[in-house]
């Protein structure tokens, strides 16, 4: 059996990593970047898709005020490793809605996909959606079509969110995940867009991934992150 699948193990590691996260995010000293576009969007209030690359999501939290902010749930995948983060992310104040791209039986994927895609356009009639659109077996940073496709239904805007912070912790997985360490250097990036009427599905992908790969690459040439 393996550890992760063990729910008691998941429990006391989520439970670390969430207060390692905060007591993380308290000690960073935090560089904001066009933030003036996010906060036009937490003006207006309703739906708003959020999205940052998989390897970003242990400093995901760190970008969304929880006391003017729409509230935010997280798209986590159904895999062993997705319920340890979700249980993580929900206690710093993220719940999850939970879809699957990981699941070996391709019924059970496609179902557990559908149930996703349906709750996470529920919840963007309320408040925000979090996505890491490379996720959750990657490759790292290209551009699946469900981020640009829930924007076109829903009609909600989507902020690209890099997060930066050095010196972290590099994982050797295969998005090289970033983990905070206290009292380092950290920097958020803003961009913005709306589903171009009329645009072609796949030539969007393409372009909002090179908008996310460039808020990214500001954040870490702010904080100095190397590979």
């Amino acid at each position: 059996m393996r550890p992760l699948r063990n729910p008691t193990i998941q429990s006391a590691l989520s439970f670390i990593l969430a207060r390692w996260m905060r007591f993380c995010f308290a000690t960073i000293r935090w560089t904001y970047e066009n933030q003036s576009v996010a906060e036009d969007v937490w003006a207006k209030g309703g739906g708003v898709l959020c999205a940052f690359w998989h390897s970003r999501i242990g400093l995901s939290p760190a970008c969304w005020p929880l006391d003017r902010a729409q509230p935010a749930k997280a798209l986590i995948s159904l895999s062993a490793d997705g319920q340890f983060i979700a249980q993580a992310v929900a206690q710093v104040g993220f719940p999850a809605i939970r879809g699957s791209s990981s699941n070996k039986d391709k019924a059970d994927r496609d179902k557990g996909g559908a149930q996703a895609l349906r709750a996470g356009l529920r919840q963007l009639k309320e408040g925000a959606l979090a996505i890491t659109p490379d996720g959750p077996r990657g490759p790292a940073r290209q551009m699946a079509e469900g981020l640009p496709m829930m924007a076109k239904i829903s009609k909600v805007p989507t902020l690209f969110i890099g997060l930066s912070c050095s010196p972290a912790i590099r994982l050797k997985s295969w998005d090289q995940a970033v983990i905070p360490l206290p009292f380092a250097k950290g920097a958020i990036v803003w961009d913005v867009a709306h589903y171009p009427t009329g645009a072609d599905l796949d030539q969007v992908r393409l372009d909002w991934a090179e908008r996310l790969n460039a808020v990214e690459a500001r954040a870490d040439q702010i904080t100095g992150l190397t590979s």
